[in-house]
């Protein structure tokens, strides 16, 4: 269960820092910093549930697609960027992908 929630904090954390990413390539460099702690925070986070013994394909796979969909959303409302039906569309089979990954884990 730690793993869990040690993969959350990855997934919050890889989202925050892509995010912020975004902001440093408008002109504020102070958010590249953002983006370096980030990313490391992230990777620690990560494998910290694989050092709980999270499977390395279940824990990757839940980080990127997650990671994805969610950076998706977020720069709808951050910046404005478009969220069409098509990527809607996309999410729903991240979404239905990373199901299939966590079952197959425990089948």
């Amino acid at each position: 269960m730690t793993g869990y929630l040690f993969l959350t904090a990855a997934i919050l954390t890889e989202v925050s820092a892509t995010l912020a990413l975004r902001a440093a390539v408008t002109g504020r460099r102070v958010w590249y910093v953002v983006t370096v702690v980030g990313y490391l925070l992230s990777m620690t986070l990560l494998s910290l549930s694989l050092a709980d013994g999270m499977p390395l394909g279940v824990a990757y796979g839940i980080w990127t697609a997650t990671g994805v969909a969610l950076t998706a959303v977020a720069s709808r409302f951050v910046f404005g960027e478009p969220l069409t039906l098509t990527m809607a569309g996309g999410i729903a089979l991240i979404a239905g992908g990373v199901l299939l990954i966590e079952l197959g884990a425990h089948a």
